[in-house]
């Protein structure tokens, strides 16, 4: 297992509902792209059983505009993880000029019910700071359009039943 703190790179596009009415992207934007990484990033662990973990800081610094349809890459990585606490560092990107937002992200593991902090287990701990880059997403900026191999999200899923009153869904 490789030494260095988890991380992921998850590529998305500016659709128009990311974006103000000047055209560039709304700042509320990029902690939704956070998440997602984040998500990933977990699911690539085999720790997406974990409760949902609230959030208690989040800073981001938005350094240049982003216009819909420009393709984003949103990069996280595991910087500090405490006794009940995670922090991520993370960039969004498009293109080669550098980091177009960059912030960072802390969260707590808390029981479900009652909100109370929960230690990390030695587990979790491990796979958060030794596991390493993580394989992204669906999009490929060099290759085709596929999901990511194994990943049991990208399998169909059965069309479900109609509601009680026969209508169906999607």
């Amino acid at each position: 297992m490789p030494a260095e703190p988890s991380s992921v790179s998850v590529l998305q596009r500016v659709e128009l509902c990311d974006t103000d009415v000047t055209g560039h992207y709304h700042h509320s934007t990029v902690i939704r792209w956070v998440e997602s990484a984040e998500q990933t990033l977990l699911h690539r662990l085999g720790l997406d059983h974990l409760p949902v973990m609230p959030r208690v800081n989040y800073t981001a610094s938005y350094r240049r505009r982003l216009w819909r349809h420009e393709v984003v890459e949103t990069r996280l990585r595991v910087e500090r993880l405490g006794r009940t606490s995670l922090s991520y560092g993370f960039e969004v990107r498009s293109g080669d000029d550098g980091p177009c937002v960059d912030g960072s992200l802390t969260v707590v593991k808390v029981a479900p019910f009652t909100g109370e902090p929960l230690v990390w287990e030695r587990e979790e701990r491990d796979l958060l700071l030794r596991s390493g880059s993580q394989e992204g997403d669906f999009l490929r900026p060099d290759g085709p359009l596929v999901p990511a191999t194994g990943d049991p999200s990208t399998l169909p899923m059965a069309r479900p039943a109609g509601d009680r009153w026969g209508i169906g869904y999607g």
